[in-house]
């Protein structure tokens, strides 16, 4: 298994980066740079790549709905050139709040868009001649809209490379069995191993049953806190908040994906009580009502016996790339975990 870490997208970014090189060293394979509604992550991914040699660079993820399919085909093939083709293009449908109340953009047909989206990049990136006529993207535009004027165009430059690896961050059953089908990789969120055959089993084998062989094996990417220690259970609440903000606010009744998630999971009474709360802004009492088995089957957080246990977990599921968040109390010891994890890894 791959080891990798998200950046925080808040604050202080400058000196994490200026860190990187030492969890470079350590043995980290990959960084995840996210985009919500804070600084955009391409001009932070481009530093990185200026700051790094070896470390593999990807977005985590860039939404589909701000930039036109052929703007994130562009940016990604400049990520790319920048970092010598160390870049991975992380993408995702975001949600409605973000979509519709930062960007003011229709969320609309989510699945649809990923699939023209992914289809559009891979043509620019071979230097054809772009041509599309999709459902949702047309390129050029037809008679009868704008000028009449566009012509099909390839790329100026020459991509280092034409098969871009493309990760999308999902967790719905068609958006799974969409992944599945169509990209290189795949990052759900909250993921637990011993749960993730029978919520996202069926939609995996449908997609790899039309899935093009020349794209190899899906990337499969499992997020989990990461501590190792016998004085280190504690450190499990630090999830509390996070997963109360995803489950309980990041949407409203009915359209919250994650809470649907947790509803899947087998936690429908939890899924409702955290979302009643959290969204009457009762934040602390939501938080409480996470269950204790989702914080811990999701991490790497216990002694290292159990995390050896978790990280087999994890390997059987059929995770290959771990993207951990180091938890300690600084810099040294947080490499220390990163050089640990990645050992251990090599070992299940």
């Amino acid at each position: 298994m791959r080891i990798g870490m998200a950046l925080s997208y808040s604050g202080g970014f400058k000196e994490t980066v200026s860190e990187l090189a030492d969890y470079e060293k350590a043995g980290l394979d990959i960084v995840y740079v996210a985009e919500a509604y804070s600084f955009d992550a391409v001009s932070q991914m481009g530093y990185i790549a200026a700051k790094t040699e070896k470390l593999e660079i990807a977005s985590g993820i860039l939404p589909i709905y701000s930039r036109t399919p052929t703007l994130l085909a562009m940016t990604a093939a400049g990520l790319d050139y920048v970092s010598e083709g160390r870049f991975t293009l992380g993408i995702g449908a975001s949600g409605p709040q973000v979509i519709e109340g930062f960007h003011g953009v229709p969320y609309h047909a989510p699945l649809g868009r990923t699939r023209e989206v992914i289809e559009i990049c891979r043509k620019v990136w071979k230097r054809e001649r772009l041509q599309h006529q999709g459902k949702y993207y047309t390129m050029p535009l037809p008679e009868g809209q704008g000028t009449g004027l566009g012509k099909p165009l390839k790329i100026i430059n020459h991509p280092v490379r034409a098969d871009i690896p493309v990760l999308v961050a999902a967790i719905g059953p068609k958006n799974v069995e969409l992944t599945a089908e169509i990209a290189n990789g795949w990052e759900p969120i909250f993921y637990l191993p011993e749960k993730a055959a029978d919520v996202w089993g069926p939609s995996l084998a449908a997609g790899k049953a039309k899935r093009d062989a020349s794209l190899g094996e899906l990337d499969v990417v499992g997020q989990a806190a990461l501590a190792i220690g016998d004085d280190v259970q504690g450190y499990l609440e630090f999830g509390r908040p996070m997963a109360a903000l995803y489950i309980g606010g990041m949407g409203a009744k009915g359209k919250n994906f994650y809470n649907d998630l947790c509803r899947r999971y087998g936690w429908e009474k939890e899924a409702e009580e955290i979302q009643d709360l959290y969204l009457a802004g009762k934040k602390d009492e939501a938080a409480a009502k996470v269950p204790y088995e989702l914080l811990e089957k999701m991490s790497l957080i216990g002694s290292e016996g159990h995390v050896r246990e978790r990280l087999a977990a994890m390997k059987e599921s059929g995770v290959t790339t771990l993207n951990v968040t180091p938890i300690a109390q600084d810099h040294k010891a947080k490499l220390a975990l990163i050089e640990k994890v990645k050992e251990m890894a090599a070992d299940v």
